[in-house]
């Protein structure tokens, strides 16, 4: 028996399909050798493998089954170089040379690793290659690299432990970088990590140190002159930090010793800006009505706190103030329909009926929270501005044909689902604006909701409104809206911003399904409905996930005396927030009420649900609810 050459199959196997004598095989017998060789590379079969896979040269998942078998053969160094050389700009590429340099740096190849390196935000590979340059000979370079990833406030991967190693034996390694560390580490409230690098401090330094983390286990002694005095550049930075601690639980107290005291201590103007607005928008955050004014004296505010002193001065209904805070937005700020809306008002309220509804016009054109207000206030039809993208038969033929998505649907074909769809986004990434429309109506086709829904956003196209708010699950969409006597185009925005109709969705804190419960709240639905309660997993199934979701949405709804945005806040930040949320005494508008909750993802979220409800309505030939509906005045709990 003939011994078979590895190496001659391998380059074989990486010739351009011109070269190498290949029989037509159909795509469906490739499709099956490919299955074949997949099994193979388990089985450890090498030659065997390689006489396979060369024999589908031209098939889309060539590279894929390449990639699959060099990841076991990290070694064979040549082999990679040549697949890199063909194949390094594909995502099996990327991937490859990742796994590849983690495994040059075991076997310390520091001049192959920095010649193949590309920018990467790991730090595990950020670190090699530091390393690696100090190897080869750039040492300077190399730990002016270290040092910004030193200075961070969480503990780094070992594989920086070289370098750091390098970094604290060099003159670069200074006391300041010490303190930089301490104090990020503080402010993450990660201390062990702070114990760390205290340890790594001299004597007369530690005894600073030590109290730094007596202010930050008990921050009401920066209250006392007696226990923070100004004798060292720490001082100012141990009493920023402790009221930066004690602004969490006694925001007032904070305030005031900031105040009084903060003129006897260096402090850096970075830190002090960056309490200042700490302050500042802990105020606004709690809507307290002195935060207008505090966030009015920051000398150097954040964008985001620019856009709070508008917030603020909306929660004090002073409508001059908003017209002052919205002129201090940036440009390119001022022109978004938030800003945009609330100038309307503005105006409004300050007697410039005209001009606001030049604002009002403008902005009632548009299928959007702000753009539905401005309808509502006009007393105008809530545009739908539907204009599907238009793409024919040959260019969605012609797409499916580019090298990327020939890769996608091979994936499919062999049942690799959640590869294609990393393939799938690896790819929309070398599209330009027109084949991402394209491929945003291929994705429909292939009954991929959600990828279609957010690969059109890509494209910042908004107006094909079919393909962005579709309607699945109808039968039981309209069956529980009976049921619970709601109104269908609400479930539908619900299910809409809640999992983009993914009846398998999962979230971070494990909210299930197309209307994403909690189990914990799904127990307790069960409950109430008499259901016997089948586990977390129940909640994947459609039929139960909005037979619970919808009445849940409708128990919040009678909660809070039928206002939907409410009910809406509720349903995302938990009813218990709302309560809070809600005004001492006297009414308050919606809009201003949703603009102003603390929670961007809330207001977000109530914005959009609101939104979707109106444009399923229209989608559903209803006129039921209007805005003024869906956002009439908040009143105290």
């Amino acid at each position: 028996m003939k011994t078979i050459n590895i190496a001659v199959l391998f380059l074989i196997f990486l010739l351009p399909s011109h070269v190498v004598g290949m029989s037509k095989s159909t795509l469906l017998e490739q499709r099956d050798i490919f299955i074949q060789a997949e099994k193979l590379i388990n089985k450890k079969k090498d030659s065997l493998f390689l006489k396979r896979a060369a024999s589908i040269k031209n098939y889309p998942l060539y590279p894929y089954l390449q990639y699959q078998w060099l990841t076991k053969h990290l070694n064979k160094t040549s082999k990679i170089q040549d697949f890199l050389l063909i194949y390094g700009d594909t995502r099996y590429g990327k991937l490859l040379n990742k796994k590849w340099l983690a495994h040059l740096a075991r076997a310390g190849d520091w001049n192959r690793f920095v010649k193949f390196y590309k920018p990467s935000r790991s730090t595990k590979l950020q670190c090699r290659y530091y390393w690696a340059q100090y190897q080869t000979g750039a040492k300077q370079e190399a730990l002016e690299g270290a040092k910004s990833l030193w200075v961070v406030g969480k503990s780094q991967p070992s594989q920086c432990d070289a370098i750091f190693g390098k970094l604290k034996n060099s003159s670069l390694f200074t006391n300041e970088l010490l303190w930089q560390r301490f104090g990020a580490a503080l402010l993450k409230k990660n201390v062990k990590l702070a114990k760390y690098v205290q340890k790594l401090m001299s004597k007369k330094e530690r005894k600073k140190a030590n109290l730094w983390f007596k202010v930050h286990s008990n921050p009401s002694l920066v209250t006392n002159s007696g226990v923070v005095k100004q004798q060292n550049p720490q001082s100012g930075l141990i009493f920023a930090h402790g009221v930066r601690r004690l602004a969490r639980k006694d925001v007032d107290r904070a305030m005031d010793v900031w105040d009084r005291r903060k003129g006897r201590f260096t402090i850096d103007s970075a830190t002090t800006q960056s309490l200042e607005q700490k302050l500042a928008m802990k105020l606004a955050l709690s809507r307290d009505e002195r935060a207008y004014g505090r966030l009015e004296k920051l000398t150097l505010p954040e964008t985001k706190a620019k856009e709070w002193r508008v917030r603020a001065a909306l929660r004090l209904q002073n409508w001059p103030y908003v017209k002052e805070s919205l002129a201090k937005l940036p440009k390119e700020l001022q022109e978004k329909d938030t800003w945009r809306y609330w100038l309307a008002r503005a105006l409004e309220k300050t007697g410039q009926p005209a001009e606001a509804n030049q604002h009002y016009v403008r902005l009632s054109k548009d299928r959007s929270f702000y753009g539905y207000l401005s309808a509502n206030r006009l007393n105008k039809k809530y545009e739908l501005a539907d204009n599907p993208v238009q793409v024919t038969e040959q260019e969605l033929e012609a797409f499916k044909l580019k090298t990327d998505f020939r890769v996608v649907a091979e994936l499919l074909a062999v049942d690799k689902m959640w590869e294609a769809k990393r393939q799938w986004w690896h790819s929309i990434k070398r599209l330009d604006k027109e084949e991402i429309l394209v491929a945003a109506k291929y994705a429909q086709q292939l009954g991929w909701v959600k990828e279609s829904i957010f690969t059109i956003a890509k494209a910042k196209y908004w107006d094909d409104v079919s393909l962005r708010f579709p309607r699945f699950f109808e039968k039981q969409v309209h069956s529980n809206a009976k049921l619970q006597k709601l109104n269908p185009a609400v479930i539908f925005g619900l299910i809409r911003q809640e999992s983009v109709f993914d009846k398998n969705a999962k979230s971070h804190v494990g909210a299930r399904g197309l209307m994403q419960i909690m189990p914990k709240t799904g127990q307790y639905i069960a409950r109430k409905l008499k259901r016997k309660w089948r586990g977390k997993n129940s909640l994947l199934n459609p039929n139960t996930n909005i037979k619970y979701g919808a009445y849940y949405y409708k128990h919040l709804l009678d909660k809070f005396n039928g206002h939907y945005a409410l009910a809406a806040a509720a349903y995302n930040a938990g009813p218990h927030r709302v309560n809070r949320w809600l005004p001492e005494k006297g009414g308050l508008a919606a809009d201003i009420w949703v603009e102003t909750i603390p929670f961007k993802e809330t207001r977000g979220y109530v914005s959009a649900v609101m939104t979707y409800s109106l444009i399923y309505q229209r989608q559903l030939k209803m006129d039921a609810l209007t805005m003024g509906d869906l956002m009439h005045e908040v009143f105290p709990g």
